[in-house]
Protein backbone atom coordinates (compact mmCIF):
# COMPACT_ATOMS: atom_id res chain seq x y z
CA UNK A 1 0.00 0.00 0.00
CA UNK A 2 2.92 2.35 1.06
CA UNK A 3 4.83 1.92 -2.42
CA UNK A 4 1.28 2.39 -4.48
CA UNK A 5 0.56 5.57 -2.45
CA UNK A 6 4.49 7.03 -3.00
CA UNK A 7 3.70 5.82 -6.89
CA UNK A 8 0.49 8.41 -6.93
CA UNK A 9 2.28 10.87 -5.14
CA UNK A 10 5.16 10.60 -7.94
CA UNK A 11 2.12 10.73 -10.81
CA UNK A 12 2.96 7.56 -12.06
CA UNK A 13 0.32 4.88 -13.57
CA UNK A 14 -0.60 2.02 -11.36
CA UNK A 15 -3.65 1.55 -13.11
CA UNK A 16 -4.44 -1.34 -16.26
CA UNK A 17 -1.65 -3.12 -18.26
CA UNK A 18 -1.63 -4.32 -21.97
CA UNK A 19 -0.81 -8.17 -22.21
CA UNK A 20 0.46 -9.10 -25.77
CA UNK A 21 -1.07 -12.24 -26.59
CA UNK A 22 1.18 -14.59 -29.06
CA UNK A 23 0.51 -14.43 -32.47
CA UNK A 24 -2.97 -12.88 -30.94
CA UNK A 25 -4.73 -9.85 -29.72
CA UNK A 26 -3.41 -7.39 -27.06
CA UNK A 27 -5.52 -8.15 -23.57
CA UNK A 28 -5.72 -4.91 -21.98
CA UNK A 29 -7.13 -4.72 -18.28
CA UNK A 30 -8.11 -2.34 -16.10
CA UNK A 31 -10.63 -0.22 -17.43
CA UNK A 32 -8.92 1.23 -19.62
CA UNK A 33 -10.61 3.70 -21.87
CA UNK A 34 -10.99 4.05 -25.98
CA UNK A 35 -11.36 7.10 -27.79
CA UNK A 36 -10.74 7.81 -31.26
CA UNK A 37 -8.53 10.38 -32.33
CA UNK A 38 -7.77 12.30 -35.88
CA UNK A 39 -5.14 14.52 -37.13
CA UNK A 40 -6.06 17.77 -37.96
CA UNK A 41 -3.96 19.86 -40.55
CA UNK A 42 -3.34 23.49 -41.03
CA UNK A 43 -3.29 25.42 -43.60
CA UNK A 44 0.29 24.31 -44.79
CA UNK A 45 -1.15 20.93 -45.53
CA UNK A 46 0.89 19.23 -42.08
CA UNK A 47 -0.58 18.11 -38.97
CA UNK A 48 -1.34 20.97 -36.72
CA UNK A 49 -3.19 18.80 -33.72
CA UNK A 50 -4.96 16.08 -32.14
CA UNK A 51 -8.75 16.18 -31.91
CA UNK A 52 -11.44 13.77 -30.56
CA UNK A 53 -13.97 12.41 -32.56
CA UNK A 54 -15.56 9.56 -30.45
CA UNK A 55 -14.96 6.48 -27.58
CA UNK A 56 -16.12 3.73 -26.70
CA UNK A 57 -17.72 2.02 -23.76
CA UNK A 58 -15.49 1.43 -21.19
CA UNK A 59 -14.91 -2.24 -19.98
CA UNK A 60 -13.04 -4.14 -17.32
CA UNK A 61 -11.24 -6.62 -19.86
CA UNK A 62 -11.29 -6.23 -23.57
CA UNK A 63 -8.88 -7.31 -26.54
CA UNK A 64 -7.48 -5.27 -29.51
CA UNK A 65 -7.31 -6.75 -32.53
CA UNK A 66 -3.43 -6.79 -33.73
CA UNK A 67 -3.63 -8.49 -37.05
CA UNK A 68 -5.28 -5.78 -38.50
CA UNK A 69 -8.27 -8.22 -40.00
CA UNK A 70 -10.73 -8.53 -37.34
CA UNK A 71 -14.33 -7.66 -38.68
CA UNK A 72 -15.43 -6.34 -35.46
CA UNK A 73 -12.51 -3.76 -34.95
CA UNK A 74 -11.10 -2.22 -32.50
CA UNK A 75 -11.83 -5.23 -30.59
CA UNK A 76 -10.47 -9.07 -31.45
CA UNK A 77 -13.13 -11.63 -33.47
CA UNK A 78 -10.68 -14.32 -33.56
CA UNK A 79 -9.28 -13.60 -37.23
CA UNK A 80 -5.06 -13.78 -36.29
CA UNK A 81 -6.30 -17.51 -35.93
CA UNK A 82 -7.72 -18.17 -39.22
CA UNK A 83 -5.24 -16.25 -41.16
CA UNK A 84 -2.15 -17.48 -39.13
CA UNK A 85 -1.00 -13.86 -37.94
CA UNK A 86 2.73 -13.78 -37.01
CA UNK A 87 2.75 -11.00 -34.48
CA UNK A 88 6.35 -12.16 -33.20
CA UNK A 89 8.14 -9.53 -31.24
CA UNK A 90 11.25 -7.57 -32.55
CA UNK A 91 11.42 -4.18 -31.24
CA UNK A 92 14.58 -3.14 -29.56
CA UNK A 93 14.05 -3.73 -25.92
CA UNK A 94 16.68 -1.16 -24.89
CA UNK A 95 15.76 1.94 -22.74
CA UNK A 96 14.77 4.83 -25.09
CA UNK A 97 17.36 7.01 -24.17
CA UNK A 98 20.09 4.29 -25.37
CA UNK A 99 18.17 4.32 -28.95
CA UNK A 100 17.55 7.91 -29.22
CA UNK A 101 19.94 10.72 -30.51
CA UNK A 102 20.57 14.39 -28.90
CA UNK A 103 19.96 17.18 -30.91
CA UNK A 104 20.88 20.09 -29.05
CA UNK A 105 19.84 23.74 -29.48
CA UNK A 106 20.31 26.53 -27.25
CA UNK A 107 17.22 26.47 -25.03
CA UNK A 108 15.80 22.90 -25.81
CA UNK A 109 17.42 19.28 -26.38
CA UNK A 110 15.47 17.26 -28.88
CA UNK A 111 15.72 13.55 -28.03
CA UNK A 112 15.12 11.48 -31.00
CA UNK A 113 14.63 7.84 -31.48
CA UNK A 114 13.79 7.37 -35.04
CA UNK A 115 13.62 3.78 -35.06
CA UNK A 116 10.16 4.33 -33.09
CA UNK A 117 8.82 6.96 -35.59
CA UNK A 118 4.84 6.16 -36.14
CA UNK A 119 4.78 8.79 -39.36
CA UNK A 120 2.30 10.62 -37.56
CA UNK A 121 4.30 13.87 -39.25
CA UNK A 122 3.58 16.40 -36.65
CA UNK A 123 7.34 17.11 -36.47
CA UNK A 124 7.38 18.86 -40.59
CA UNK A 125 5.64 22.23 -39.46
CA UNK A 126 7.36 25.51 -39.61
CA UNK A 127 10.58 23.96 -41.13
CA UNK A 128 9.99 20.97 -39.16
CA UNK A 129 11.51 20.15 -35.26
CA UNK A 130 14.92 19.44 -35.53
CA UNK A 131 15.46 23.08 -37.13
CA UNK A 132 13.75 24.79 -34.79
CA UNK A 133 15.24 23.44 -31.97
CA UNK A 134 18.65 24.76 -33.13
CA UNK A 135 16.43 28.21 -33.30
CA UNK A 136 14.98 27.89 -29.47
CA UNK A 137 16.51 30.64 -28.68
CA UNK A 138 13.51 32.32 -30.46
CA UNK A 139 10.44 32.07 -28.77
CA UNK A 140 8.16 31.33 -31.06
CA UNK A 141 10.53 28.31 -32.52
CA UNK A 142 10.59 27.13 -29.32
CA UNK A 143 7.19 26.57 -28.31
CA UNK A 144 6.96 24.99 -31.98
CA UNK A 145 9.37 22.52 -31.54
CA UNK A 146 8.05 21.72 -27.51
CA UNK A 147 4.45 21.30 -29.14
CA UNK A 148 5.13 19.54 -32.00
CA UNK A 149 7.34 16.98 -29.71
CA UNK A 150 4.33 16.57 -27.48
CA UNK A 151 2.16 15.88 -29.96
CA UNK A 152 4.53 12.63 -31.51
CA UNK A 153 2.35 9.77 -30.15
CA UNK A 154 4.90 7.26 -30.21
CA UNK A 155 7.26 9.48 -28.09
CA UNK A 156 10.01 8.84 -30.69
CA UNK A 157 10.77 12.70 -29.76
CA UNK A 158 11.02 14.12 -26.03
CA UNK A 159 12.15 17.84 -25.74
CA UNK A 160 14.19 18.26 -22.88
CA UNK A 161 14.80 21.98 -21.47
CA UNK A 162 18.01 22.64 -21.07
CA UNK A 163 17.72 25.25 -18.10
CA UNK A 164 15.63 22.99 -15.89
CA UNK A 165 17.26 20.13 -17.51
CA UNK A 166 13.73 18.04 -17.35
CA UNK A 167 11.99 16.58 -19.92
CA UNK A 168 8.71 17.96 -21.34
CA UNK A 169 5.84 15.47 -21.48
CA UNK A 170 1.71 16.29 -22.30
CA UNK A 171 0.26 14.83 -19.02
CA UNK A 172 -2.14 11.76 -19.70
CA UNK A 173 -4.23 9.32 -17.93
CA UNK A 174 -4.17 6.31 -18.84
CA UNK A 175 -5.82 5.88 -22.25
CA UNK A 176 -5.96 4.43 -25.37
CA UNK A 177 -6.82 6.21 -28.68
CA UNK A 178 -7.26 4.71 -32.10
CA UNK A 179 -5.55 7.11 -34.13
CA UNK A 180 -6.82 8.47 -37.80
CA UNK A 181 -4.85 10.52 -40.32
CA UNK A 182 -7.77 11.46 -42.80
CA UNK A 183 -6.34 14.02 -44.94
CA UNK A 184 -4.31 10.87 -46.08
CA UNK A 185 -6.68 8.45 -45.84
CA UNK A 186 -5.63 6.09 -43.62
CA UNK A 187 -5.67 4.37 -40.09
CA UNK A 188 -3.00 4.73 -37.09
CA UNK A 189 -1.40 3.06 -34.54
CA UNK A 190 -3.11 2.72 -31.13
CA UNK A 191 -1.59 5.38 -29.27
CA UNK A 192 -0.98 4.42 -25.52
CA UNK A 193 -0.97 7.06 -22.98
CA UNK A 194 -0.26 7.62 -19.11
CA UNK A 195 2.49 5.12 -18.67
CA UNK A 196 0.62 2.48 -18.97
CA UNK A 197 2.19 -1.37 -18.32
CA UNK A 198 2.57 -3.70 -21.69
CA UNK A 199 3.90 -6.90 -21.38
CA UNK A 200 5.18 -8.98 -23.84
CA UNK A 201 3.67 -12.42 -24.85
CA UNK A 202 6.83 -14.03 -23.11
CA UNK A 203 5.82 -12.43 -19.84
CA UNK A 204 8.78 -9.75 -19.86
CA UNK A 205 7.89 -5.88 -19.51
CA UNK A 206 8.84 -3.08 -22.18
CA UNK A 207 9.91 0.28 -20.47
CA UNK A 208 7.32 2.31 -19.45
CA UNK A 209 6.66 5.55 -20.62
CA UNK A 210 3.92 8.15 -21.13
CA UNK A 211 3.15 7.27 -24.73
CA UNK A 212 3.74 4.57 -26.75
CA UNK A 213 1.90 3.46 -30.57
CA UNK A 214 1.30 -0.51 -31.04
CA UNK A 215 0.92 -1.53 -34.20
CA UNK A 216 -2.89 -2.48 -34.76
CA UNK A 217 -2.31 -2.92 -38.61
CA UNK A 218 -0.51 -6.35 -38.08
CA UNK A 219 2.60 -5.45 -41.22
CA UNK A 220 5.36 -3.63 -38.55
CA UNK A 221 8.35 -4.92 -38.66
CA UNK A 222 8.70 -3.43 -35.47
CA UNK A 223 6.51 -5.18 -33.07
CA UNK A 224 4.59 -4.63 -30.67
CA UNK A 225 5.63 -0.88 -31.92
CA UNK A 226 4.12 0.71 -35.22
CA UNK A 227 6.68 1.47 -37.69
CA UNK A 228 4.52 3.34 -39.95
CA UNK A 229 3.63 0.62 -42.46
CA UNK A 230 0.26 1.12 -41.75
CA UNK A 231 0.92 4.23 -44.27
CA UNK A 232 2.04 2.06 -47.28
CA UNK A 233 -0.17 -0.54 -47.30
CA UNK A 234 -3.48 1.92 -46.89
CA UNK A 235 -4.64 0.58 -43.74
CA UNK A 236 -7.87 1.25 -42.96
CA UNK A 237 -10.04 0.72 -39.42
CA UNK A 238 -13.34 0.62 -40.57
CA UNK A 239 -14.81 0.66 -37.65
CA UNK A 240 -18.46 3.19 -37.21
CA UNK A 241 -19.48 1.88 -34.00
CA UNK A 242 -18.15 4.49 -31.82
CA UNK A 243 -20.42 6.79 -29.26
Amino acid sequence: MKKDTEKKEKGENTKGKIKILKDGPYLVSGSIPVTKETIVTGIDGNPLKWERVGEYPVQETYALCRCGQSKNKPYCDGTHTKIGFDGTETADRRKYVDQAEAIEGPDLIMIDAEELCAKARFCHRAGNTWNLTKKSDDSKSKEIAIEEACDCPSGRLVAWDKNSKKAIEPKFEPSISLTEAPYRKISGPLWVKGNILIESANGTMYEKRNRVTLCRCGKSRNKPFCDGTHFPTGFKDGDPSIE
